[in-house]
């Protein structure tokens, strides 16, 4: 073997224009954004606010960032995969070669999931969670800029994948024995493995520290049952990544032992069986729809009850569903393949399971439209994408009830009908309520709101291209359109298939007048300002909070009290914080920048790519090099930074005059 491992010339693939153009594409606009900061001087700025910061509100902006971009790329192999399939029908041949389809397939599922939804719920969770808590940054600092930088690198090594080598053709899951060696002989698996195993490491850092900043780090007098409901649904999707996210490192090691040692985990020889690789991938699996879709909860429960103007209803009983999902999520996995033989009694008992979860989102639904009854209303953007996303989740909702029966899933299983029913719930649930937090938090993020007038053409845009598109594959499923078709040979099924492409053209305009509607808004910014830190009349103490909030967050802690404050937190935070002169204020103190976790990721990343190609010199040395960045870390002399009496009273004098 070379000194460069399997990697050669016939990796870049020249003889496949759409990956060949898509990646020189991608790298022409890296290597333009990278001159133009060059070229203004940024790079210092970059590097001191940004990449070194470890504090929580600029780390949940850039996961945020990175969300985003890798939505749009997996929006983007979404749009090929329809496409494709639509030019297929009645003997066509489409444009994308069967091995490049099935790469996009499995990209797809694992950029969305993997480093587009986590990572933007947990950007939000960054961001929101210090500031609702009345804290000045999360537990471990340091440890979360590592987190955020781990997960971009994995979403780096899927991307590398486009330009170097392939991707893995065996859906966003890679069942064994289809990712198997001798299955899966060249590097696609690998780069799946070491890609979601480096972002599960930063995933599992992050839900650490979310969760010990809630148990440990609360404002005075914040008990449990005083936390505003985003805090409670971070927690308890923390507590699900804490538990889950160390299953799916384990199977997926046992996987790349398989592969380079020849283990025979989940093989049929030796000893293995293929059956565990599914049993353990979807007890990480399920939990995972949870860990997605229970910060967006908290999203809607903050937003309905803001702009109905009214405390949310059921805060205890919305406590106690949540409490409800998180303990039954991990007893419902099993549905993810009642057609694999398990038995008519495991079918039964986990389909009661799958029945009776559904129960603790039908007290948050109800409780969401009680707190709406009776309020002063008001229809903002994000209240439209948490209506939105109220009318299309119950869909959703029911469609996964009749799949929680065996015998209907048994017919259902492998048909369109279930994509249509995976998406329908997490696309209006994850993705609106990640869209609606942005929308929601992006004026306490940078001071300025967005633009309304585009921001209600992309919400109606991408509910109606969303409808078109799963109401076309609903029907599709019933007329029993299998997925994963890279050929579609019956033609009945092509009218369905085009008004499926038709609803993803609306959706393209949907995304187009989301980007026009941010580029917009940067460029009036100074007419959308907002010097209150409160543009929504908020009901949480992030409100309190200047906009964009200091690095320290709050000059002096609040002091929450009463038996429901959670909706009147922000009124009594301020009055309880009399004006003071800048002799009542103390230095605070607050953690120094650290390149650690940039440091590490990159060497992640080496480590990452040495070991897909079997680089092992490299892969060594990348070790090294990232052990040693660690102990640079653990060696350093100073590592705080102090705001002087005199600043902080200055900022809070310009709060108060703000708010006035």
């Amino acid at each position: 073997m070379s000194v460069l491992g399997k990697l050669d010339w016939s990796a870049i693939p020249i003889d496949q224009p759409i990956p060949l153009a898509a990646g020189g594409g991608a790298i022409a606009l890296m290597l333009a954004a990278l001159g133009w900061v060059t070229v203004k001087g940024h790079w210092p700025y970059l590097w001191r606010e940004w990449i070194t910061s470890v504090d929580h509100k600029r780390i949940g902006v850039m996961y945020v960032v990175l969300a985003l971009a890798m939505l749009v790329r997996g929006f983007i192999d979404a749009i090929m995969m329809r496409t494709h399939q639509a030019l297929t029908v009645g003997g066509g041949s489409g444009y994308l070669p069967p091995e490049h389809f099935n790469q996009i397939f499995s990209a797809h599922g694992t950029i969305m999931i993997f480093f587009g939804a986590m990572p933007f719920m947990v950007g939000l969770m960054n961001f929101v969670v210090p500031l609702q808590l009345g804290v000045r940054d999360v537990a471990f600092p340091r440890l979360n800029s590592t987190a955020f930088w781990l997960t971009a690198s994995g979403a780096l090594l899927v991307n590398l994948s486009l330009v170097l080598g392939e991707f893995a053709r065996t859906g966003w899951l890679p069942y064994a024995p289809l990712s198997e060696r001798s299955y899966s002989p060249g590097v696609g698996v690998d780069y799946y493995l070491w890609a979601v195993q480096i972002g599960g490491v930063g995933t599992l850092m992050a839900g650490i520290n979310i969760v010990t900043t809630i148990v440990k780090t609360r404002a005075p007098g914040m008990g449990y049952l005083r936390m505003p409901m985003f805090c409670w649904t971070a927690l308890c999707a923390s507590m699900l990544i804490v538990a889950a996210f160390p299953i799916l490192t384990a199977t997926l090691t046992m996987l790349t032992l398989d592969r380079y040692l020849g283990f025979h985990f989940f093989t049929n020889a030796a000893g293995g069986s293929p059956m565990m690789f599914v049993n353990l991938i979807w007890a990480w699996g399920h939990p995972e729809v949870y860990i997605l879709i229970l910060p967006a909860f908290g999203v809607f429960s903050e937003v309905i009850a803001t702009f109905s103007g009214k405390p949310l209803f059921g805060y205890r009983s919305m406590v106690a569903a949540t409490l409800f999902i998180t303990v039954v999520s991990f007893m419902v996995w099993l549905h993810h393949f009642f057609t694999m033989g398990a038995g008519a009694n495991v079918n039964a008992a986990f389909g009661i399971a799958t029945s009776i979860i559904a129960v603790g989102t039908g007290v948050k639904i109800y409780n969401w439209l009680f707190t709406m009854y009776g309020g002063r209303l008001r229809f903002p953007t994000p209240m439209l994408w948490s209506l939105g996303f109220l009318f299309t989740f119950i869909i959703g909702g029911m469609t996964g009830v009749l799949l929680a029966v065996p015998a209907a899933d048994f017919i259902l299983h492998n048909s369109l009908f279930l994509v249509a029913h995976f998406h329908n719930v997490i696309v209006s649930g994850t993705v609106f309520g990640a869209i609606a937090g942005y929308t929601f938090w992006f004026p306490k993020a940078f001071g300025f709101t967005l633009d309304e007038r585009w921001g209600k053409r992309a919400f109606w845009l991408s509910l109606a291209g969303f409808v078109i598109v799963f109401g076309a594959l609903y029907i599709a499923g019933l007329e029993g359109m299998t997925r994963r078709l890279q050929h579609v040979a019956v033609a009945q099924w092509g009218p369905l298939l085009y008004v499926s492409v038709a609803g993803v053209a609306v959706m393209i305009a949907g995304v187009a007048a989301q980007i026009t509607q941010l580029v917009v808004s940067i460029r009036r910014r100074d007419a959308l300002r907002d010097d209150t830190g409160d543009p929504w009349e908020g009901r949480s103490l992030e409100w309190a909070t200047p906009s964009p909030p200091p690095a320290f967050n709050f000059a002096t802690l609040p002091e929450v009290g009463g038996e429901e404050p959670y909706w009147r937190i922000k009124e009594r935070a301020i009055a309880s914080q009399q004006e003071r002169s800048a002799s009542d204020y103390e230095p605070i103190t607050m953690p120094r920048r650290s390149a650690t976790g940039f440091v590490t990721a990159f060497f992640a990343t080496v480590i990452g790519f040495a070991m897909v190609w079997q680089i092992w010199w490299l892969a060594a040395l990348g070790l090294v090099c990232a052990y040693g960045a660690f102990v640079a870390f653990a060696w350093r002399d100073e590592n705080e930074d102090t705001f002087s009496a005199e600043e902080v009273a200055r900022i809070e004098r310009a709060r108060r005059g703000a708010a006035a």
